[in-house]
């Protein structure tokens, strides 16, 4: 099912299948409607989404090693391949159907909130799990709050997977980016983490300062696991070409900026052209492989608590 909220200044669509962004829509400066997500035309089209474009992600976001995690001394094992647990697995909360919540067109803070259950040890992950996202609108912001809760012990790192592309064609390489890191994850070959982390000067991935993509020294895209120095203040995108300018600020303590290189023919909606480096995502999440990094900031939620992870998209124009 499809749902569309907006107020005067901007205006979501999303689906319930994986609680996806479809398209959202913001002016740029001369007034023009620009979509800055990449999106297919048909809801059908996401039935193959393997670059999971727009999708909600969990039950754990990006990678997990050594084929599962254990806890409270109990081994849990999850779908692999080639040695890697991505994103939740084989049948992750992207492929499912979300129940419509609620839908709210209250003035300028008009809201979707949709809503799942990951039954215990679907794909691996112990509790039964009830997960619930909110989009909402606020002015010129888009908030997205991602809440769950669990009957037993285990862990969760979701996260949104929107592509973005400020000019709404093209691509990001001519987009300024800042990002508040000063480190980032060590990652091996099978974009796994060391568990060590690196400094950010004078590599590809210094943005602690604008810099325009595309110029920066030896970049060759980027898919890797940024620290927040200041969350609030995670990442600053601007397109030149239309003017738009997007905050990130996020309550999570680390980001992973992926700017994929070729995403294929794809049947994106109105016939929009992209090129090599067509977009970029900001996943707010915690770190990646943590239930297997003693060093890293836990990932487990307990039974009863609840996870919260909030990330807000403000847009403005220079």
């Amino acid at each position: 099912m499809k749902h569309t909220i907006q107020n005067s200044d901007i205006s979501l669509t999303a689906l319930s299948y994986g609680a996806t962004v479809q398209q959202l829509r913001v002016r740029d400066r001369n007034g023009k409607d620009i979509n800055v997500v990449l999106g297919f035309g048909e809801e059908d089209d996401y039935l193959h989404n393997p670059s999971y474009i727009g999708a909600s992600i969990g039950r754990y976001a990006g990678r997990i090693g050594g084929g599962g995690f254990t806890l409270n001394g109990t081994r849990y094992e999850l779908h692999q391949e080639n040695g890697v647990h991505l994103h939740g697995g084989e049948n992750g909360l992207n492929k499912k159907d979300w129940q419509l919540e609620a839908l709210s067109d209250e003035g300028d803070h008009p809201s979707i909130t949709y809503s799942t259950l990951s039954p215990h040890l679907e794909e691996g992950y112990p509790g039964n799990l009830k997960v619930t996202v909110t989009y909402r609108l606020e002015g010129r912001s888009l908030k997205v709050t991602y809440k769950a809760t669990s009957d037993r012990d285990t862990v969760i790192n979701l996260t949104n997977h929107a592509y973005f592309n400020l000019n709404g064609k093209g691509a990001v390489l001519d987009h300024e980016l800042k990002l508040s890191s000063g480190t980032f994850v060590e990652l091996d070959g099978k974009l796994l983490p060391t568990g060590n982390f690196r400094d950010v000067a004078g590599t590809a991935y210094d943005f602690r300062s604008p810099a325009f993509i595309g110029q920066q020294p030896g970049f060759s895209g980027i898919d890797d696991v940024f620290v927040l120095d200041t969350p609030s203040e995670a990442a600053v995108l601007y397109a030149p070409e239309t003017g738009i300018e997007m905050k990130v600020a996020t309550n999570q303590r680390a980001v992973v900026v992926y700017t994929p290189e070729d995403l294929g023919a794809l049947p994106f909606a109105e016939g929009a052209a992209y090129g090599k480096y067509s977009s970029i995502c900001f996943e707010a999440q915690t770190f990646p492989d943590a239930p297997n990094q003693p060093a890293f900031p836990s990932a487990v939620l307990r039974a009863g608590d609840t996870y919260c992870n909030e990330t807000v998209f403000e847009f403005s124009i220079r």
